[in-house]
């Protein structure tokens, strides 16, 4: 019964500490991509679906892995691609490749939302094409990232972990004078 309860309380242990730390690197990783840029893990970039126009696919509030790309123009119809908007570079979107059309010695993309009922009206020129979609999805998850970005949602997960933890440490400590007293009390056992 006691090694059970010091496992539970080891792994209790490590599971806190765990989410601390993965707090603060998901933290540390939104602020080093500044504002409008993403979380980068191992080449890849995370970003937060903000509308529902790839869904049932991809649905709002998730997150999706992307690639940046090299070859803007190596691109084929039903691939999907994220590019900045023509009239606002910061602003992303995720859209699929409903035609590749040859312009001069270049090509340009033609594309759609898959939830939308007509394609996008401007087309995709090879310069604004940044990523493709590594048809990669985690739903629901952006909701917390957007969060976690802001000033609240960044004190909020520094803070809670370090509270879970300062109270950890206090019941250990008060568990642990508890039984050297019940020891002192009762030298026989």
């Amino acid at each position: 019964m006691k090694s059970t309860k010091k496992w539970i309380s080891r792994i209790s242990g490590i599971f806190i500490y765990g989410v601390l730390l993965c707090m603060i690197l998901m933290v540390i990783s939104s602020k080093m991509a500044g504002d409008g840029g993403t979380p980068k893990v191992f080449g890849h970039e995370f970003m937060t679906v903000l509308s529902g126009s790839m869904e049932p696919g991809i649905k709002t509030g998730s997150i999706i892995s992307v690639t940046p790309v090299a070859d803007p123009t190596k691109f084929k119809k039903g691939d999907i691609i994220t590019f900045k908007s023509k009239d606002d570079s910061n602003k992303l979107i995720t859209h699929r490749i409903i035609e590749v059309q040859k312009v001069q010695s270049s090509v340009q993309y033609i594309t759609k939302g898959d939830n939308n009922d007509s394609k996008d009206p401007d087309p995709v020129t090879v310069g604004r094409v940044v990523a493709q979609y590594d048809n990669f999805t985690i739903p629901f998850v952006g909701y917390a990232l957007n969060f976690m970005k802001s000033k609240m949602g960044a004190v909020l997960l520094l803070i809670i972990p370090g509270v879970l933890i300062v109270g950890w440490s206090i019941l250990s400590i008060w568990k642990t004078i508890s039984s050297i007293e019940a020891k002192n009390e009762n030298p026989s056992a």
